[in-house]
């Protein structure tokens, strides 16, 4: 891989002889027959301390002009590493091997010189965490114009023209008040709003070729809808190709021209998004279907749980609760007079966007914060009074009612081993002795399928810290040390939004396990209305604090009410299917 790319010197960077000023311009010479991006054998090994460690191996994708290719597959299987390869961004101990072409041209091997002409002019990035993104000291309009303040002397714009351009940017993204944004910080915007920064960012000097590495993982149905939507819109205007890493098969099912399986950081198959999807090769891709709540919905209309017994008793109940932020005559309401029962042995999901009261309605429901009115009754007891409760009131309540977060990695404590992480909660609200303990701490482990004698662990998990465990062998961890002091009521809090489909699927399929043999009852706070739709047997949907509509959710699915409850069920990816155009290939 030692062949150079033609260069044209010009103020010490490498730029195609005949990019225009536009930065849209082919490589001089460039193979229009060519596709704009194509990848052949790549391989990349990572040198440690204990020998290379292979991520990539005979990898080849290829991206066409005005359309998107899609790679699939679970965490560790080679897709970022993949496309950051394209971008030359690997790390300083990766070996790479095989041809990257961009245009017809190789740029493997470039000098970092050469790689910033490319970078931002002719491919731009979109990554996948809009929070992390940004620069949190650098206004939107500065981040925005990040690329085209510092593109080559030929293509670049006066600050005025520069400034001019952002805000034709922020407002083509559909960013309100693109004057207003332009100087503010990235933590006065919603995800959503970041998010589209984020394109305009990657766009802003019209490059041939967007890589959007997960752009929509963060992002509530309806804002993801948005988000995709514009990024088609942008591909179909400028003849953007789009290469498009993701985890989620029903959004590539939507989106994608071309997709691209891959697991182990090998390629199982690659072909046309329709027939992947109808007619399977490979045994990985059919687990992936299988396991995608999305796809298995749009094939499946009539699967739903059957709700609870018309004479259920009710173990929580909430009434007319309403939470307010701030004194005065007009405090922000995140949570507006909402009120519905959850029965016994059964699971209620709460929906709705980012900022519709979700997580301050659940930490009201878990004693976290009082509510301003209302009440919230567990049983018998008087969760809303929890302010007033003794001492051992209080340890009991949090033995009764536990929460499971979204993201395991930062809910565990990383300096202790799994074994202790289980056992606090028994050292503190429990009086079981250290062998009692140990005991339980065993068996919830094996109860969880992370038991010494679980077939997938290897060693003992229970000597093993956080970072030693993969993302699903986490989030079980999380879950028992919920279950470990054996509640009535399990909060779960986007508990499965971060996991893989496959990894999803498998807790998924744990906590109905669970519920069954212990009888425990779940309120499940989701974005994602398809894991909703398998999950749950009652449901309310929220929007701006208030409750839009609760029910069954059968009846909430099948004959929505309310409009915003439409506009959530119509944002639900695999549209295709829903619609009739493809049968999958289950």
């Amino acid at each position: 891989m030692t062949e150079k790319p033609d260069m044209n010197w010009d103020d010490g960077s490498w730029r195609p002889d005949t990019h225009e000023a536009s930065g849209t311009a082919a490589a001089s010479g460039a193979d229009h027959a060519a596709p704009l991006l194509e990848i052949r054998d790549l391989a990349v090994t990572y040198r440690t301390r204990r020998g290379g460690v292979p991520a990539v191996k005979n990898v080849s994708v290829t991206v066409e002009r005005g359309t998107v290719t899609a790679i699939v597959g679970e965490s560790g299987s080679g897709k970022s590493t993949s496309a950051m390869a394209t971008l030359g961004l690997l790390p300083g101990n990766a070996e790479v091997s095989g041809t990257i072409k961009l245009d017809g041209r190789l740029i493997t091997n470039l000098s970092e010189r050469e790689w910033r002409s490319i970078r931002g002019t002719r491919v731009g990035l979109i990554p996948q965490d809009p929070n992390n993104s940004l620069n949190p000291v650098k206004t939107i309009g500065a981040s925005v114009g990040e690329g085209l303040r510092i593109a080559p002397k030929a293509v670049r714009l006066s600050a005025s023209a520069r400034k001019k351009k952002v805000l034709e940017l922020l407002e083509q993204v559909g960013i309100d008040n693109p004057e207003v944004r332009y100087d503010q910080y990235p933590h006065q915007l919603s995800g959503g709003m970041k998010q589209r920064a984020l394109i305009a960012a990657a766009v802003a000097t019209e490059p041939e070729l967007i890589i959007a590495d997960e752009p929509t993982s963060a992002l509530d149905v309806t804002v993801q809808r948005t988000i995709l939507d514009l990024l088609d819109r942008m591909r179909t205007e400028l003849d953007l190709g789009i290469l498009f890493i993701t985890h989620d098969l029903a959004v590539a099912g939507d989106r994608a021209d071309q997709l691209v399986v891959m697991q182990g950081g090998e390629v199982k198959e690659h072909g046309p998004t329709d027939r992947i999807l109808t007619d399977p090769h490979d045994p990985y891709t059919r687990r992936l279907l299988s396991d995608a709540p999305s796809l298995v919905s749009a094939v499946e209309q009539s699967t739903y749980r059957p709700g609870p017994a018309p004479d259920a008793t009710a173990l929580l109940t909430v009434d007319t609760l309403r939470r307010e932020f701030g004194g005065g005559d007009d405090p922000f309401v995140a949570v507006d007079d909402v009120s519905f029962t959850v029965a016994a042995g059964t699971t209620h999901a709460i929906v709705g966007e980012s900022g519709s009261g979700k997580s301050t309605l659940a930490r009201m429901i878990t004693a976290f914060q009082e509510p301003t009115s209302g009440t919230v009754t567990l049983d018998d007891l008087r969760i809303d009074e929890f302010g007033t409760f003794s001492k051992v009131g209080r340890r009991d309540l949090r033995r009764r009612v536990q929460m499971v977060y979204q993201n395991p990695f930062s809910s565990l404590d990383p300096r202790q081993t799994v074994g202790k992480i289980l056992a606090e909660p028994l050292r503190n609200l429990t009086d079981l002795s250290k062998t009692q303990i140990r005991e339980k701490v065993e068996a919830i482990l094996d109860r969880v399928a992370l038991g010494s004698g679980a077939g997938s662990v290897s060693g003992d998990v229970a000597q093993r810290r956080p970072a030693e465990l993969s993302g699903g062998q986490r989030q079980r961890v999380a879950i028992a040390r919920a279950l470990i002091l054996d509640p009535e009521l399990v909060v779960l809090d986007e508990a499965v939004s971060a996991l893989d489909v496959t990894v999803q699927a498998q807790i998924l399929s744990l906590l109905d396990e669970l519920q069954r043999d212990l009888g425990l009852t779940y309120l499940f706070i989701s974005h994602d209305l398809s894991v909703v739709r398998e999950i749950s047997d009652t449901v309310t949907v929220m929007s701006h604090g208030r409750q839009v509509e609760s029910g069954l959710t059968s009846e909430i699915f099948e004959h929505p009410q309310d409009e915003f409850t439409e506009k959530l069920l119509d944002a639900i990816p695999g549209h295709r299917y829903r619609s009739g155009g493809l049968n999958l290939g289950l």
